[in-house]
């Protein structure tokens, strides 16, 4: 077992379809891997919470997921709630179409609600790189660190792409050398992942946390 390697994954369950034995065993496969977290929708913080107590492993939690759509007060009420059930760190995805749209300072507004809202939750803002050019990735992750943001990053996993190096490398370049980069999406195997960690990714998003940190 690659514990280092694991200290860097988020531990991640996010389908629609996940039960609560389903959510328990991901808890459970967290504390054996020692990962950084385990995320997953609103509704499991509080389930997620207990299940990892005293375990050391923190409680992620997705906000505006997957689409970055939602009113930022939703993002925000969804924010706090999930805080005050546990939730340690929030992945919020951005507000895409006004990014698409040109709209910087709704896109970083949307941001700061989320962030003001967590507190002293650690806020990741997914950008959804598949979707962008990289002059709109390059805005999204001077938005993010505007916002206060703790990290930036690439993907929900529920679009038309996950996570590549070269994006890794531009939103490395761009945030500077002390925010971090999570990279997510796609990332099912030991070398992609630190491939990823190597461009200058600091998280790993995974669902595939078991085969990544296999000796």
């Amino acid at each position: 077992m690659n514990y280092e390697l694991a200290s860097k994954i988020d531990h991640t369950l996010l389908k629609a379809d996940a039960t609560k034995e389903a959510i328990l065993k991901v808890c459970e496969e967290a504390k054996t891997y020692r990962t950084a977290s385990v995320c997953v929708n609103s509704c499991w913080v509080g389930t997620v919470k207990e299940a990892l107590a005293g375990s050391g492993v923190r409680t992620c939690c997705v906000v505006g997921f997957p689409l970055g759509a939602m009113s930022m007060m939703g993002k925000a009420v969804e924010t706090i709630k999930a805080v005050e059930d546990g939730a340690d760190e929030i992945d919020m995805v951005m507000n895409i179409g006004r990014a698409k749209g040109g709209d910087w300072d709704y896109v970083y507004q949307d941001m700061k609600a989320v962030v003001s809202a967590a507190g002293d939750a650690k806020v990741k803002v997914i950008l959804e790189t598949c979707l962008l050019t990289d002059e709109e990735k390059i805005e999204a992750c001077k938005a993010a660190v505007k916002a206060g943001a703790a990290f930036v990053k690439t993907s929900t996993g529920f679009s038309t792409g996950g996570a590549t190096v070269e994006d890794i490398q531009l939103m490395r370049r761009t945030v500077g050398p002390e925010m971090g980069v999570k990279a997510s999406g796609g990332i099912r195997d030991k070398e992609t992942a630190l491939a990823m960690l190597e461009a200058g990714a600091t998280r790993i998003g995974a669902s595939a946390t078991g085969a990544i940190v296999a000796d």
